[in-house]
């Protein structure tokens, strides 16, 4: 039988290590200090709620006064530096956890304005830009505009974006700011999604929320926190943003929390979207837990070490990649603030094979050869290697991306460092240096 894992060749193997050279030198010392400050902050949260074995056990039926389920809404609270959180493995999605924050905070007539361009694919038809769902927010009366804080200013993926560092705005035009004057809750999505624009630190982060609330200080202001929690020392709550919402089989679940989301923040809007989630008269006092409680703190412990092992990888896999010529965003020495890394290809055949090798290394259905299709909730054909112990878990390595200029695969996750470096080298061995324009 044909190995999946050809011995690379030495030049290639060296190539690694100079590049790791340099990584230990420029980037990871720094990543190593944000990953100490959060594992304190998430343990001094344990010590604080004085979790004990009694919260791992589970209320049955309708989960009234379940101690567990409110001491872990209380350390993911803490650890998110946010007011309150709800935790549910009720959550389907990042998705659904968006969706669950959007409309308990937003009401009939009122309007919500995405300041970071489109947002995600999946949050187009829950928004109501794509399909005619009656659940829509559109459907409903909440209105929905959107500009973009990205330079060049469209939100649509270009070439000229691909090219080159795409800059971030602070500050707003006149008519930006009329907008964000009659709106009721800005939305800002930390993360990049299919496009080539970077993801928004921490400092940029406290800086459009400073401007939006000098400009409309009865404003709520969301973010969409999916691939970003724990890449930076702080949280968004802790610079501005009233409410963040994000997925357990992400960043905050360790990569051993098996579904779920959260949403966390201000006391009220939690409440609010507690209301949303479950029914008024019940919020977040009910809902069973499913025996999972004591998985859902420990993947929260383990998630800032997880973290570090995923941009430990995510830095390597751009420095090989841009040595041998292709395209990065972020590029490997620039501050991270997600778990992706872009890598552009610029050949949908090797889009394809990308993905298609990271598969046959995973330690989950290696065997399986994926192939583009279209995804519920996704506008374009999709390439997904996925080999995961949690399906569809993006703290653990895969990548994807859309089948469209400039073919660009989105590589994330890693739970370990190790793999990430097995599987560069193979895929880049393969692969080969960019063709020169």
């Amino acid at each position: 039988m044909m190995s999946t894992t050809p011995t690379q060749p030495h030049a290639l193997h060296s190539h690694i290590q100079a590049a790791e050279v340099a990584l230990a030198a420029d980037v990871w010392p720094n990543q190593e200090a944000i990953y100490h400050t959060v594992f304190e902050r998430v343990l001094n949260a344990f010590i604080r709620h004085k979790v004990g074995e009694e919260h791992f056990l589970s209320v049955t039926g309708y989960g009234h006064d379940d101690l567990g389920r409110e001491t872990c809404d209380a350390v993911f609270a803490d650890a998110l530096q946010a007011e309150a959180a709800m935790v549910r493995l009720q959550m389907v999605s990042g998705t659904h956890a968006l969706a669950i924050g959007l409309n308990g905070c937003l009401r009939p007539g009122q309007t919500m304005l995405s300041i970071t361009g489109r947002p995600y694919d999946t949050l187009e038809e829950v928004i109501g830009l794509r399909g005619n769902s009656p659940h829509s927010l559109a459907a409903k009366g909440i209105h929905y505009t959107e500009i973009s804080i990205f330079e060049p200013g469209s939100s649509a993926e270009t070439d000229a974006q691909a090219n080159g560092r795409v800059s971030v705005r602070e500050t707003f035009t006149p008519e930006e700011s009329e907008a964000i004057g009659q709106a009721d809750l800005v939305f800002i999505q930390r993360s990049r999604g299919y496009s080539q624009r970077p993801s928004l630190t921490i400092a940029q982060l406290k800086a459009l929320i400073g401007e939006v609330k000098r400009i409309n200080p009865a404003i709520t202001v969301m973010v969409d926190n999916c691939y970003g929690e724990f890449t930076e020392a702080q949280e968004p709550p802790s610079v501005g943003a009233d409410l963040i919402a994000g997925s357990l089989i992400k960043n905050p679940g360790g990569g051993i929390v098996p579904t779920g989301g959260y949403v966390a923040g201000r006391q009220d809007l939690v409440d609010a979207c507690a209301d949303y989630m479950t029914c008024p008269g019940v919020g977040s006092e009910g809902g069973y837990t499913f025996n999972l409680t004591r998985v859902m703190l420990q993947g929260l412990y383990l998630a800032p070490g997880v973290v570090k092992e995923a941009l430990k990888g995510m830095a390597l896999a751009a420095k090989l990649f841009e040595d041998a010529g292709y395209e990065t965003t972020p590029h490997w020495q620039d501050t991270r603030s997600d778990i992706i890394q872009i890598l552009t290809l610029r050949d949908p055949e090797k889009q394809v094979k990308f993905c298609q090798i990271l598969q046959s290394l995973s330690p989950i259905n290696s065997h399986i050869t994926p192939i583009p299709a279209k995804p519920p909730g996704y506008q374009d054909e999709v390439v997904m290697a996925g080999g995961t112990f949690i399906d569809g878990s993006t703290l653990e390595l895969s990548a994807d991306g859309p089948l469209r200029p400039p073919y660009a695969v989105y590589l994330q996750g890693g739970l370990t460092y190790a793999h990430t470096r097995l599987a560069m080298a193979h895929i880049l061995g393969t692969l080969g240096k960019a063709e020169s324009n």
